[in-house]
């Protein structure tokens, strides 16, 4: 996948804003304020980190080695980054679901409430 994919993906998700709040190759996808995907425009390959439930991602971590591991100045127990450029389409796209919904999950019922309501 490469970047253009992934971020018209990311922005097609409900309540979703782009920024680089850290400088300006650091591109971070919210939802609702809240992060779900960071990816850092100037590496090659192409990697971006993505919250994932912990036991999933030694799962994936074991089963990509390489291409999925322990993120970058980020807790390791809950995220991964990911080699889009070296994994099929379909498993970025879960992996990308997966971490939007564990941060929707996370929201306040006030927010998820305005989510709904979008």
């Amino acid at each position: 996948m490469d970047i253009e994919t992934f971020r018209a993906y990311c922005l097609s998700r409900k309540g979703v804003t782009e920024s680089f709040p850290f400088d300006a190759h650091t591109l971070v996808f919210k939802v609702m304020g809240k992060m779900f995907a960071l990816c850092a425009l100037e590496k090659v390959p192409v990697f971006v980190n993505l919250k994932c439930d912990p036991d999933w991602a030694l799962q994936l971590r074991e089963a990509h080695d390489g291409r999925i591991y322990g993120a970058y100045h980020m807790s390791k127990t809950m995220w991964n980054s990911v080699e889009i450029t070296q994994l099929p389409n379909d498993l970025v796209l879960r992996l990308v679901d997966h971490s939007y919904e564990l941060v929707v999950k996370g929201l306040t019922k006030k927010l998820r409430t305005e989510l709904e309501g979008l």
